[in-house]
């Protein structure tokens, strides 16, 4: 189970989500996560649990091949702000280029949630959690959003952050990860499919 964040300098719990759909300079998919999750271990990160490797449709529909995700639970000395330039850094070593929003990609590694904190601010999240799909693929907000506001929606989060963090709590929402992931169309749950492990 997941840490609240607490005291400064107190190692937080943080949980991400990694996905790719295209061969990087390390391989495939698969390879380029399993890589990914190595450059990230170090010092001010230790990572507690990885879930499986799962195949998942492209998301949006029809934007390129399938996608391999999975989820990490870190614990980090870093704040929160640190660890998404953190997480950018091993993007960039692994060759992602950030043109199109929810474009195809060698590797993608979101912040999903940094202990119980809320970022901006409430008002803050609700705006992004509150938007529109069609502006979601337009815009991407300027500064850190926590909770990622999409992750109540995303069977490709949702199936292995329940496999690794099932009683994890979303701090706005008060679901845990397997009330989220039952939540969703179980044929969108069907389609996140485990394929093997780092």
């Amino acid at each position: 189970m997941l840490q609240p964040s607490g005291q400064e300098n107190r190692p937080i719990s943080a949980i991400i989500g990694l996905g790719a759909n295209l061969p990087s300079e390390i391989g495939a998919p698969k390879q380029t996560l399993c890589h990914a999750l190595t450059l990230l271990e170090g010092a001010d990160i230790e990572i507690q649990k990885v879930s499986k490797l799962y195949e998942t449709p492209c998301f949006p529909a029809d934007a390129g091949p399938d996608y391999v995700n999975a989820a990490a639970i870190l614990l980090t000395g870093l704040s929160a702000p640190d660890l998404l330039s953190r997480l950018h850094a091993v993007e960039a070593d692994l060759g992602r280029k950030r043109v199109t929003r929810w474009g195809q990609r060698t590797l993608d590694i979101d912040l999903l949630a940094y202990g119980e904190a809320i970022l901006p601010d409430s008002a803050g999240f609700r705006h992004w959690f509150e938007l529109g799909m069609e502006q979601q693929s337009k815009r991407a907000p300027e500064q850190l959003i926590l909770p990622h506001p999409r992750l109540q929606d995303r069977a490709f989060v949702l199936v292995p952050l329940a496999e690794i963090a099932p009683d994890w709590r979303h701090p706005v929402l008060g679901r845990t990860a397997v009330q989220m992931r039952d939540d969703l169309n179980d044929e969108d749950i069907a389609q996140v499919k485990p394929v093997e492990r780092c």
